[in-house]
């Protein structure tokens, strides 16, 4: 039933086919709108609901010291194997506690790429509290919401723009970018909501 599934539910079972997905689509494609905020080099990065990799390995890649948080053992196993080769601290952890985060942070930059839609109401208000206190002042918080169908044996809610975008608010995020994007892997039916907010550099929040 769907109230026994979890923000993870199907994506162990689905793990091989979800690999090669998620792999076959670039970083640069997926998060075009937003790539001319990303910070210089060197900054601290932390990819929450990491999957395979993908945007982990690519921010490596510009010179970025990232920590890629993944759930589902069966995925970390694959980035593991994909990205053998990138300096990247994998962890195994989740929202809306993200327990195991704290000795590496606070994060210039914070990735919520396809996440946030499985997450319910109370998870999301946690995880935005979890989320503004790990982001360093400055910082760049990334957010992607999927709309549309909601696969098999998966856990998804239909979370808005504005709802997100009011939520990031009352914890002193302010949104600096909002977009719509076709979905990259061209599902029927599938859009996306791309979010950008940053926290100031005062300690307001």
């Amino acid at each position: 039933m769907t109230s026994r599934l979890t923000s993870t539910s199907g994506y162990a079972e689905a793990s091989d086919a979800l690999a090669q997905q998620y792999e076959s689509v670039t970083f640069e494609d997926v998060h075009a709108g937003v790539l001319h905020l990303l910070p210089p080099p060197g900054a601290r990065v932390l990819d929450i609901g990491a999957g395979t990799g993908r945007d982990a390995s690519a921010l490596s890649a510009l010179g970025h010291t990232v920590v890629a948080v993944e759930p589902t053992a069966e995925l970390r196993a694959h980035a593991r194997r994909i990205h053998a080769t990138d300096p990247i601290t994998w962890l195994d952890d989740a929202l809306p506690d993200l327990t195991a985060t704290d000795r590496h942070g606070p994060y210039d930059l914070i990735v919520v790429s396809a996440v946030w839609m499985h997450l319910t109401a109370p998870e999301r208000e946690r995880s935005m509290a979890r989320v503004a206190a790990l982001l360093a002042p400055g910082g760049l918080l990334l957010l992607t919401l999927r709309h549309g169908p909601v696969p098999p044996g998966r856990r998804m809610f239909e979370v808005t723009a504005a709802e997100t975008i009011a939520l990031a608010g009352s914890r002193g995020l302010a949104c600096v970018h909002h977009g719509d994007s076709a979905d990259p892997l061209d599902r029927g039916g599938v859009y996306w909501s791309d979010l950008a907010f940053t926290r100031g550099n005062d300690e307001e929040s």
